[in-house]
């Protein structure tokens, strides 16, 4: 299924917007494009990252439960 563009939380209930997926240049490799929407002391608020498809896509733990690292939250 592939990856919508929106608003997903992280695991440790950030959001951010996915705005694109884009290519490595080198590798071909799927990467999501996607803008932070929260302020704290590590990540700057509105502040552009990316990261492999896959890996935005993988598993985490909570609580001793098997979660998605990211979330969609909205249409």
């Amino acid at each position: 299924m592939p990856l919508k563009l929106w608003k997903y939380r992280h695991f440790k209930w950030h959001l951010v917007k996915v705005i694109w997926i884009a290519k490595h240049s080198e590798t071909l490799e799927d990467v999501v494009v996607y803008i932070h929407l929260w302020k704290d002391s590590i990540w700057r608020e509105n502040s552009l990252w990316v990261r492999p498809l896959e890996m935005f896509k993988w598993m985490t733990n909570k609580n001793w439960e098997s979660i998605k690292r990211f979330e969609y939250v909205w249409e």
